[in-house]
């Protein structure tokens, strides 16, 4: 009816609210992000607090042991030169030493400084040695003397077979008889950090009384030109006495490969042959300087070709 007011619906009293309380919704809006901005800024502050404390207790964590590890380093080292140097003097001196004694600091020496000396010289001195004596327990001491030997090359051709690749040939000395100029054992194609190289051995000739044999390793190494292969060949003894990471071959890449004599028997021998990096030849073994430049390069070219 007229002169009536009109009635407003469910909608148009809940705009009426809203428009009466514009200012007061503003204002809540303006607190709830004031408040919620605080505690995430907050939060990220905390965080990133936590984050530093963490990284500075790894620092620290880091520099204690390192110092730690550098003294410890330091006092071994004193311990070694010590040890060396008395050990050494043994047998420098004239013969006081008996060949007990003189073999126990053969032992010593060899399983403490077996991966950075080359041992060999004194081996053959103290065998000599034990050879030219009237004591009754030589082959006592003879046998000691190629245990220790045999010992170390087990030692270190474990840690060259973690690294590198291996494979065991059979040397039969019958086969000399019809072969007395030597002839070629079984081929071997090992690959190494992408390189593979064919290795060719022959037994050349066999010496009984010393346990030593006469070979000759050939290696073939693919080069950059398609179809042609880069050729290496030595001639050499192997014995007991020569250990894997001080006697072995120089190749190309910053790579080793040695020829170990395992076990000599009255009709046979058994050999391996090891292939793997120069880094873990002897101390004493340092590559070359090109060599370092190629695998440095090697290594950016692959990091750059990773997607």
């Amino acid at each position: 009816m007229e002169g009536q007011p009109k009635k407003r619906d469910l909608w148009e009293k809940f705009a009426l609210v809203l428009q009466s309380s514009g200012g007061l919704l503003t204002a809540l809006t303006v607190a709830l992000i004031g408040f919620f901005g605080s505690s995430y800024l907050k939060d990220r502050e905390l965080a990133e607090n936590a984050t530093r404390e963490r990284m500075q207790a790894y620092e620290t964590n880091v520099r204690i042991y390192t110092e730690l590890m550098s003294r410890r380093e330091e006092s071994e080292s004193a311990l070694r030169k010590d040890m060396f140097v008395s050990i050494i003097q043994s047998f420098l001196r004239p013969d006081t030493a008996s060949l007990d004694e003189r073999v126990l600091n053969l032992e010593l020496l060899s399983y403490n400084f077996h991966e950075s000396l080359n041992l060999k010289p004194l081996f053959i001195f103290l065998e000599n040695k034990i050879g030219a004596s009237t004591d009754p327990r030589k082959q006592h001491y003879l046998d000691r003397l190629y245990n220790v030997a045999m010992e170390i090359s087990r030692k270190q051709m474990l840690v060259l077979e973690s690294a590198g690749q291996k494979t065991d040939r059979v040397i039969d000395f019958d086969a000399f008889r019809q072969n007395p100029g030597g002839f070629p054992l079984e081929e071997a194609a090992l690959t190494l950090e992408g390189t593979t190289r064919q290795f060719s051995l022959f037994a050349l000739a066999v010496d009984k009384k010393k346990r030593e044999i006469n070979v000759r390793l050939e290696i073939k190494t693919p080069n950059d030109t398609p179809g042609n292969v880069d050729m290496k060949a030595v001639e050499f003894r192997v014995g007991f006495f020569d250990f894997p990471m001080i006697d072995n071959t120089r190749l190309t890449h910053d790579q080793r490969a040695a020829v170990v004599l395992n076990a000599f028997e009255e009709a046979s021998a058994d050999v391996t042959l090891a292939y793997f990096p120069g880094s873990y030849a002897s101390l004493k073994e340092k590559p070359y300087y090109h060599e370092v430049v190629q695998k440095l390069m090697g290594t950016e070219g692959r990091m750059k070709q990773k997607p």
